[in-house]
Order: structure tokens, then sequence, then C-alpha cells
């Protein structure tokens, strides 16, 4: 199976043509088309963030089916994104814009499936960003137990926390071509991060856990009996990790020959990152030297103990410095898809106070208000972390919960649309239809499996919260449609848009 982008000239549109095809869409470009095709698809693999993901959740994935349910549901969930990513891939190629998802549910379904789509994906990409820097702040404190003794209580982990939300605020206001070379060292630095990990791991411990340890071994922490069910659940590992290859999308109007460019980003993150991602999880199972006690290790974060165990003190600091570097260029590319989504719905009218955050600095072409609400939002969404080490799950499951359907409404809204749906110079040919069925029927079963319960007995402190996040998130939408469904719309294809709309948007450019 393979994508068939029409070799045709349209793969090389010149950068005036997306500009036109932008104004056919309904909207008058007012962000910079700085980034080239490497860093569209460099702001999906950081955002992906093997380096994140995988060494976040690894230690769910040790209780919840062990190494035999990390490497192959890893391999299989990875195949199963890897469609949903063709499938969304080939909607992005006719609808480039920056609301990306909602833009396209809008058009191919109507006003309330983009609104409804919009609010789960904004949901996602801010709860993303919230559970990608605590997962950082983690890690460095993590660090800082290992080097200095340091205890990382929940007070200093959110105090790191914040810090780093102001860096990549900070860092997005300087405009997309910094955040595109960000972006481009970040995939140099995760693929030589995961190769040297990896490469200390094999070569430095005098043992290694055998191949049928590796990839048979089943381990049950949950309480609950039945292991398809445990087995399933613990697919949450790699279906958190693959999430926010959206990003593409959210740029697409920062790109240079996006109708391409953001579609062949979003399948080349996917599948970099599932051959480099099965790599790393591969070495550090290998490299395990206890495996209670990686479990309930006192750094709070099992692949530092792994590490620690390995490779000694020193080596074990070195490389969570490369993790946590790597975590830290993942949460700068997700505060750049959220900002670009929190201006695009502002754009169209859907948030509270959308004159404010559709806002472009006339000097860096970027959403200045947009940025430091997504970071102020993750920020609030992180607070409960103070009280409880259960929050921390929950914003995950924001997270997972909110942009995993989102993928697969537009996809299905394509199918139902069938020969309506003009394709856009990347498409999947005689492959469109399976493909995207396939992507709708995983997105369904995985949005179920979700939303049950992970722990055995349910109580206040191990419950999903999952179900709780997507209840609040529908029902926040539909109070708010009631209240904003006069000022939300999508512009008219083949004009800028209503003169309200471009009116509000020209006042926007500050």
């Amino acid at each position: 199976m393979s994508p068939t982008p029409d070799p045709s000239p349209l793969a090389g549109l010149p950068q005036q043509d997306e500009e036109q095809r932008l104004r056919e869409l309904g909207y008058r470009p007012v962000l910079a088309r700085r980034m080239g095709g490497f860093g569209n698809f460099a702001i999906s693999f950081s955002v992906i963030s093997i380096l994140s993901g995988c060494m976040t959740l690894y230690g769910f994935g040790l209780n919840t089916g062990g190494p035999a349910v990390m490497l192959w549901g890893w391999a299989g969930v990875g195949l199963f994104v890897l469609c949903v990513g063709l499938a969304l891939a080939e909607v992005t190629s006719a609808y480039p814009t920056s609301g990306a998802l909602y833009y396209m549910a809008d058009r191919l379904g109507g006003r309330r499936w983009g609104w409804y789509t919009g609010w789960l994906n904004l949901l996602g990409l801010l709860g993303a960003i919230a559970g990608i820097d605590y997962g950082a702040a983690l890690f460095a404190g993590a660090f800082a137990n290992l080097r200095w003794g340091i205890e990382p209580t929940p007070g200093l982990t959110m105090l790191i926390f914040c810090a780093i939300l102001l860096l990549h605020a900070v860092l997005n206001l300087f405009g997309v071509r910094l955040v595109s070379l960000l972006n481009s060292v970040s995939v140099w630095w995760h693929l030589a991060g995961v190769a040297l990990i990896v490469g200390a791991l094999v070569i430095v411990p005098d043992h290694h856990q055998s191949p049928s340890f590796v990839f048979t071994e089943f381990v049950n922490g949950t309480g609950w009996e039945n292991p398809v069910y445990v087995a399933a659940i613990g697919l949450l590992l790699a279906q958190y990790t693959f999430s926010g290859y959206d990003a593409s999308a959210h740029l697409s109007e920062e790109t240079a020959h996006a109708s391409v460019a953001a579609s062949r980003g979003i399948v080349r993150a996917i599948w970099v990152s599932w051959l480099a991602g099965f790599v790393l999880l591969a070495g550090l199972t290998f490299a395990i030297q206890d495996y209670d006690g990686t479990r309930t290790t006192a750094t709070g974060v099992p692949p530092a103990q792994i590490m620690l165990d390995g490779l000694g003190t020193d080596g074990a600091a070195a490389l969570l410095l490369v993790v946590i570097a790597a975590q830290l260029f993942c949460g700068n590319a997700e505060v750049a898809a959220a900002s670009r989504m929190v201006f695009a719905f502002s754009r169209d009218g859907a948030l509270p106070g959308s004159h404010l955050w559709r806002k472009v600095s006339a000097r860096t072409q970027t959403p200045v208000a947009a940025v430091w609400l997504s970071v102020a939002v993750a920020c609030v969404l992180a607070l409960p972390s103070l009280y409880s080490a259960t929050a921390y799950q929950a914003v995950t499951a924001i997270n997972v919960i909110g942009i995993t359907p989102a993928y697969a409404i537009p996809v299905f809204l394509r199918l139902r649309a069938g020969d309506r749906f003009q394709a856009g110079p990347w498409h999947l040919g005689r492959w469109s239809r399976p493909v995207g069925w396939i992507a709708v029927v995983w997105v369904a079963c995985v949005t179920v499996l979700f939303c049950l319960p992970q722990v055995s007995p349910v109580t206040v402190e191990s419950m999903n919260y999952a179900v709780v996040a997507l209840a609040v998130v529908l029902l926040l939408a539909s109070v708010w449609w009631y209240v904003a469904r006069r000022s939300y719309g999508t512009p008219s294809t083949g004009v800028y848009g209503s003169g309200r709309d471009q009116a509000d948007l020209a006042e926007g450019i500050v």
C-alpha cells in the first residue's frame, strides 16, 4: 500500500499559487509562509516525539501488559495510525489551512461538524501542551534527584513546568522561522538521541534480558484478571505517543507548497517515529536489570532507573539530559500547533474573545495572543497535579480523547462525500476508501478503549478520567454553540470571507 501523490506540476506549486488557493478557501493570507517541506515534517515529528511519549508512559507499559504488549502493541498501533495519517493527509491536501481538522469537517459536513471537531481538536492540543511540558518537568525533577538529591515534590515540579511553558511561549513569539529551525534541529536530536541511548544500553551493561523476555513476557499489575483486556488498555502507550501529527496541517498556511508538503509531513512523521520508537522501546526493555525495582523506582521515572542501573549515575544523567532536551523541542512544537489552532478558530469566531486571539503581529506575523492563551490554558489544566498524582493521567486523557476522534471526523466525512470530494494534488487514488475506513474503525475502537478503567479496583485515585474529559468537552461545546453560533462560521469558498471577517482580521494585525 502506498500513497500516489500526483506527479503533475501541482506537486511543485509555486508559493503564490498556494496563497491563491488560501484565498479560494476564503481566507486572506496574514501568516508568514517561511517554512519548507522538511520543517513541516519536523514539527509533526517533534510533536509525536518518541523521546517524550515513550519515555513518559514507559512505566504505564511496565504495569499494563509489560514488554510483550509494549513492543507488539507499538508495531500494531503504528500500522493503524499510519492508515489514519494517510487518510488525513489526503484531506489536508484539499484544505491546507491553519484550522485544519475543523475546517475540513465544516466544509465536508457542515457547521456543527466543524464546531465539535474544532473543540475536540483544540482541547486535545491544549491538553497535549500540558502533558508534554509536565512530563518534561517530571524528567527534570528526576535529573535533579539523580545529580543533587533534590526531592522532586509536586510544588517543585509545578515550578519547573511553569518555567518550561514560559520558555516555549517566548520562543514562539519570535516567528515561524525560528520555530522551523528548532524543529529541524529536533529531528536530528531525536534520531541521534535514540541511537545514543540504545547504543549505550546495548554496549555498557553486563546483563541484558533475553529476546523471549522482551517479546513475549506479559506482566499484569493492573488488578484486572482478563489478559486480553489488560493488553488492550496497554495500547495507550503507543496511541498516546502517536498523536499530534496534525501539526503539519495547522502550520500549512506558513508552509511553502503546503498542498503537498503538509500531507507528506504527516505521513513521514508517523513512519519515521514508528521505526525509531520500536528501536527505542526494544533498547530500553533489553536493558532492564531489575523489573520490579524499575517499576517502583524512587526517581518516579522508570527509564531513568534503567539508565541508572545500566550506566551508573553519570551516564544516566547525561542521557536524561538528552531526553529532557527532546521533550523541550516537543513542547515547543506543540505550542506552535496549538496557537495556530487558537488563531484559526478565533478567526472564524468560535472562541470567547475571538477578536483578541486572532490578532497577528505585523513584525513577526505570529499570532501572539494565541500563543499566550495556549500556554495559560495548559498551565491551568495541570494545576490539579499539585494535589493528586492522578491528575497527570487525566491531562493525558484530555489529549488522547480529544485529539484522536478529531482525526477521524474529516476522514469519515470525506468517505461520506464520495465523488463530491475534490482531492488535492496529494491523494491515495484507489486506496482512498479502504485506507479511510480502516482509519475510521480504528479510531472508533480506541476512543471506546481509552474510556475504560485501567486499574482495579476503580477509585477516585485510579479512575480513568478520559470519559469525564470527553463529556466535559462535548458539554462545553454544546453550551457555547448556543451562545456563539451566530458569530461562528467559516467563510464561503472562493472569496476572502464576509466583510465582517475580513475587517476584523485586518484590525487584528498589530
